[in-house]
């Protein structure tokens, strides 16, 4: 066997590592392209990068083995050399398909690896036998060549697969220098399976088929061509990443847009400025009430038809200004199919591209639950929360809208519900209320049909606007419609209870031009209704104004009187009628007003009671009546009781037992010696007037029921409560002796406190004639000006006391 020996050419050996290297940069770019793309172009990928990674390796292979040249010419088997590059084709192929996806796991990355590395060794040794030369092999080292070009191929992949990750800007050098080490690993299979050949003539030498190639020029053309085209592949998978990195940001802000538009809470509807629907998402499909079936490409008419009908008119222009260029901020309303109306805030906002106009976004949200509590809202501003009649603020509003608006004439009129303090202290707020919501029915029953506002100023108190078509008359009969329907009786608390109205009435422009003047003058006639006994209405009238002029100097005054002890006592006896023994007095007070001399407690009491003065003014009575009492005792007087009364304010004001009884220890007298005076009106609720009641007889005072008969409370709860007296008022006595009326209902009040075990006393009796009807009927206790009016404390020690010493 002739051996033949040959050399390498080194610049070919250059060439052929170059080679390998750009191949293995491709490699690695390739792999990272392909698994990134999807469909068809992932397979017109896969056959490129197949095309180049084959063309790479095996002009890497070719012009190494043209390096080696023999001492004797070699020829060389053209379709073996063609076909040892479809091999490394098919391995390239096969591999990228299995490496070239999204996440690679070792079985693919051995699997791509092992396939490619068989291309190439299948390529290298079938390349081989293409030179018409006798070879044979080391197996060592093919085995060892074999080795290499798996580890390369493996290499290669989790290479491309590591740099596609992230992006590091340092990553195209990294990816360079990666392919130079895998270069060298692909040169080096390739020389060692050369280093494992031996040459040596023989049959195959001596044929003639093959040809003869000019090692170095064909090497030369390979090496560049193959170098250009990589080149080229390398440029165009640089050029083809560009595009893709741009497609990328389309696609993510696409997709970004789309979740924005189909994850939007707000309805969405594109519309083109052919009205036509070219975008819908799911939110307003829900807003219509749409199932599945969305108007696309359709006109917007098939949804304009939503809208409720007195809404589409400038719903359709605000689409048509948004056409023009313009932001367009509105709210309307839509009618579902099932008839549910559903209110919205409408924003249409102009498409712009390069600079023109081509459509509009229609955006559209439910607000129907906002503006339901926006109007909640609103009519809770302006309505009175309790009643749901106007409020104090809406009232005002109308009033001064009414006299802006020039009409000729209106009333106003101020209704103030006589003793609702009374129920309202003595039953509770929540009773109150109930009775305040009763009130205002009837107020509006009495007013229905009529152009008439009511409206709740707060409290008690109610207003009423009437239309200036209503005359003195007509006017009139609607107050004694109203005062007639408050008069009727109030079931609260399984008890009927009666109120009054007193009302006032002030008629625009006489009785004021403004809004002020109108209702100050209404409140001053309604007050001189109070003042006169209540229950009835009254016109304004200037002569008015002077009273209510006399009546705030009053009040001011009054503030001020107790601290410059401007208040006094009287003392009126109380006598046994049998033989004129004095068993009581009754402490009156009075006003010396510096300037009007002594006012009576009619005057004074009263705007004592409404400004609150009432409490201390009431403490001071106590305090000095108990102080007298004490001082005619210690004197040696006689040993009877003084009586006082309290108003409903003291009555109900809190720890009234413990106040009154420090008053006692305060001044020393005992408390069986205390008479306090209580009307009808505060025992309204049994259950609280018991429980005070209780507590001031546990500490030894006594009580006593003043003005017995004049209220409208029921006797039944009378036998419950601690009450030692009864006091028959003035007016049943006033006509005894003409009206036989009287005279039965004093009758009956005196049998019925004889039956209770009561004591009974009659107030207001002036004449003899009077005296006996009581006498006849057994009242023997006796209070008025028949036996004296009331007196100062002298005067009473000089008439009373005295004659009694001198017994």
């Amino acid at each position: 066997m002739d051996h033949v020996h040959g050399n390498y050419d080194i610049a070919l050996v250059v060439f052929s590592y170059l080679v390998a290297v750009v191949a293995s940069y491709t490699v690695l770019d390739l792999v990272g392209r392909i698994s990134t793309s999807v469909g068809r172009f992932r397979w017109l990928w896969l056959l490129f990068g197949a095309a180049g990674m084959a063309m790479g390796v095996w002009s890497m292979h070719f012009i190494g083995m043209l390096a080696f040249s023999l001492h004797v010419p070699v020829a060389y088997d053209l379709i073996t050399v063609v076909e040892s590059y479809i091999a490394i084709l098919a391995g390239s192929f096969l591999s990228l398909i299995v490496v070239g996806r999204e996440r690679l796991e070792v079985r693919h990355l051995l699997g791509g690896g092992l396939l490619l590395a068989a291309g190439i060794v299948a390529m290298h040794y079938w390349g081989m036998e293409a030179m018409q030369i006798n070879i044979s092999y080391d197996p060592y080292y093919v085995a060892l060549s074999v080795v290499i070009a798996i580890g390369a191929a493996i290499t290669a992949f989790w290479l491309s697969f590591y740099f596609r990750k992230g992006k590091d800007s340092g990553k195209m050098w990294k990816k360079l220098a990666s392919g130079f080490i895998m270069g060298a690993a692909v040169v080096g299979m390739h020389y060692t399976g050369m280093f494992a050949a031996e040459f040596y003539l023989g049959d195959k030498f001596n044929s003639t088929a093959g040809i003869i190639l000019d090692q170095k020029r064909l090497a030369y053309f390979i090496a560049c061509g193959t170098l250009l085209t990589l080149g080229l592949s390398i440029l165009g998978i640089f050029i083809s990443n560009r595009f893709a990195s741009k497609e990328s940001e389309i696609q993510a802000g696409f997709t970004w847009y789309k979740s924005l538009f189909d994850n939007n809470q707000d309805g969405i509807i594109a519309v083109d400025l052919e009205y036509r629907i070219t975008g819908f998402n799911p939110a307003m499909a829900e807003l219509l009430g749409l199932n599945g079936d969305l108007p696309l490409n359709r006109s917007i008419d098939e949804i304009l038809h939503y809208i409720a009908e007195e809404e589409q008119e400038h719903t359709r222009e605000s689409l048509q200004r948004s056409f023009s260029g313009e932001l367009q901020n509105y709210e309307t309303a839509i009618v579902r199919r099932n008839g549910e109306r559903v209110e919205l805030h409408g924003i249409n906002v102009p498409v712009v591209v390069d600079g023109r106009v081509v459509g509009s976004y229609i955006i559209a949200r439910d607000i129907t639950d906002e503006k339901r509590y926006k109007n909640m809202i609103r009519h809770q501003a302006y309505h009175d929360e309790l009643t749901g009649l106007p409020n104090r603020r809406m009232f005002n509003q109308l009033l001064t809208e009414k006299i802006e608006s020039k009409t000729e004439r209106f009333a106003v009129m101020v209704i103030d519900i006589d003793r609702f303090k009374m129920i309202n202290d003595s039953l509770g707020h929540l009773y109150g209320d109930q009775f305040l919501q009763e009130m205002s029915r009837r107020i509006q029953d009495c007013i229905a049909g009529m152009n008439v506002t009511a409206a709740r100023m707060g409290g008690d108190e109610f207003t009423l606007l009437c239309d200036g078509a209503y005359s003195y008359r007509d006017l009139s009969k609607m107050v004694e419609r109203i005062i007639r329907a408050i008069s009727y009786p109030y079931r609260l608390k399984d008890n009927d209870f009666y109120v009054t109205a007193s009302i006032g009435i002030a008629l625009y422009p006489g009785d004021g031009s403004d809004a002020v003047q109108l209702l100050k003058n209404a409140d001053t006639a309604m007050y001189e209704v109070k003042k006169n006994g209540k229950n009835g209405y009254r016109f304004y009238s200037s002569d008015l104004n002077n009273k209510l002029q006399d009546r705030i100097e009053l009040e001011a005054h009054l503030r001020k009187a107790l601290a410059a002890n401007e208040f006094f006592l009287h003392y009126q006896p109380q006598v046994r009628a049998a033989n004129n023994e004095l068993i009581g007095v009754e402490a009156l007070v009075r006003w010396q007003h510096p300037s009007r001399g002594v006012i009576s407690p009619g005057v004074f009491i009263p705007i004592a009671e409404e400004t609150g003065i009432i409490y201390e003014l009431g403490t001071w009575v106590l305090r000095e009546a108990c102080r007298q009492m004490k001082e005619w005792h210690m004197a040696g007087g006689p040993r009877i009781p003084i009586s006082v009364n309290l108003s409903s304010q003291q009555f109900h004001q809190a720890n009234l037992g413990a106040h009154i009884h420090s008053i006692l220890e305060e001044t020393g007298l005992e408390p069986q010696y205390l008479e306090l005076e209580i009307t009808e009106s505060m025992m309204m609720d049994p259950a609280v007037s018991n429980s005070i009641l209780s507590e001031l007889s546990e500490y030894g005072i006594r009580l006593s029921l003043d003005d017995f008969g004049t209220g409208y409370s029921s006797l039944s709860y009378l036998k419950l409560l601690p009450v030692q007296k009864l006091k028959i008022d003035r007016s049943f006595i006033r006509d005894i002796t003409e009206n036989p009326n009287d005279k039965a209902i004093v009758a009956t009040i005196v049998s019925m406190a004889k039956h209770l075990n009561m004591d009974v006393i009659a107030e207001g009796i002036e004449t003899k004639e009077q005296l006996d009807i009581l006498m006849d009927n057994d009242c023997q206790k006796i209070q008025g000006y028949y036996y004296s009016k009331p007196l100062p404390a002298k005067e009473l020690e000089a008439l009373f006391f005295a004659s009694r010493e001198k017994e």
